[in-house]
């Protein structure tokens, strides 16, 4: 698959943030639309469909488009991912030609919105967990969290970290939700949401969307800007929290992982940029470690040492992440999203002279996991 596929189209939402006046299909379709106009296509010339939460037939419908080719894969934030490993599988295969992923989530404005996936009495989370009071993210990815600050000497003050690191960039991007500055005191002051998370080591609730277009790299080279998929992975381990086989490492960040590296035939010092979706501040150290950026139990510290800030060896979430930037509710379009801007020289925090970017995503509380390796070279 190595650079045998490549994103030709790629568009987020028209607005970002706030939209109170599209449903989310609405939102799927804006962003649909200026991904084709960023191609320069029709949705006549698309064959391929893929998405999440909505149907995917609905919105093909929706579209004018005729699949010969469809995924709904749905398996919560990473699925975007997914459908990028999917789609560059059966454009190799000759299942379809020219693929459209698509999202859209109106997580603030609520205007017509998938129903949330709460467990139900009979499933496994319904009879085994949620008795508990484990039903939902915030109280759910709390179990990891804690395992992990006691397990390494984690303080709270590195959960901060993150964030503050994460508004520095994204006060750079005009578009992110939160640009002002904050330092670790003012996020450990902010509003207690389930210990250790406070307010504001916790993802926004946002309206948006996004979407890409995908074809072969042959055909790629009559378009504008291709990013090439380099590497590709995904994995799966448990949809309760308590069977996590170790909670202060994801099993499915790793696989996804080594996968993606071995797939691209790169090592980590090729890698100039890096997107880990962060639904909440511990993950990007979880990704740092459980992708080889880090040792285990030493990610804050590499934080904390810069190396992922602006300036830093290893620019990590440049677009301020799902804490600063936005998120609808399923975040990982906007990895792909600001991988692919980095790639195309575009970014408002350009990294400079970027070759190769690594997007990151997670489905679930570590349940799921996806890792696509982008390059704007046409080989390595």
């Amino acid at each position: 698959m190595r650079h045998a596929i490549a994103v030709v189209g790629a568009a987020e939402t028209t607005d970002m943030g706030h939209i109170p006046d599209l449903s989310q299909i609405g939102l799927h379709a804006d962003a649909a639309l200026n991904a084709l106009a960023d191609a320069g296509l029709k949705p006549s010339d698309i064959d391929g469909f893929a998405t999440a939460s909505e149907s995917p037939v609905a919105l093909c419908s929706h579209l004018g488009i005729t699949p010969r080719w469809i995924d709904g894969t749905g398996v919560g934030g990473c699925s975007f991912l997914m459908h990028v490993r999917h789609a560059a599988a059966a454009i190799e295969a000759g299942l379809c030609s020219t693929v459209l992923i698509t999202h859209g989530e109106s997580g603030r404005s609520r205007i017509a919105p998938s129903p949330l996936p709460i467990p139900t009495p009979g499933s496994l989370e319904g009879q085994f967990e949620a008795p508990f009071g484990a039903v939902w993210a915030p109280t759910i990815f709390t179990v990891p969290a804690l395992r992990y600050m006691k397990h390494y000497g984690v303080g709270e003050e590195a959960l901060a970290n993150v964030a503050v690191i994460q508004r520095e960039w994204a006060a750079l991007n005009p578009r992110a939700t939160l640009k002002a500055p904050v330092s670790v005191d003012e996020v450990l002051g902010s509003r207690m949401i389930a210990y250790p998370f406070r307010l504001l080591m916790c993802c926004l609730v946002s309206d948006g969307g996004g979407a890409l277009v995908l074809t072969s790299a042959d055909r790629a080279k009559d378009f504008a800007r291709p990013v090439y998929i380099a590497g590709t992975g995904e994995s799966a381990e448990a949809t309760m929290i308590s069977q996590m086989a170790d909670h202060s490492s994801s099993r499915a960040f790793r696989v996804s992982g080594e996968q993606a590296f071995r797939s691209a035939g790169i090592g980590h010092a090729d890698v100039d940029h890096l997107m880990i979706y962060d639904a909440f501040a511990h993950v990007p150290l979880y990704g740092l470690e459980d992708l080889g950026f880090c040792k285990p139990g030493e990610a804050a510290a590499f934080m904390a040492e810069r190396h992922t800030a602006p300036g830093g060896r290893l620019p990590v979430n440049t677009n301020g992440g799902g804490l600063s930037y936005a998120h609808s509710g399923m975040y990982g379009m906007y990895v792909l999203q600001e991988s692919i801007r980095q790639m195309r020289g575009i970014a408002p925090a350009q990294v400079a002279d970027a070759k190769v970017s690594v997007a990151h995503g997670v489905g679930g509380w570590f349940s799921a996991s996806s890792t696509i390796i982008f390059t704007n070279q046409p080989s390595f």
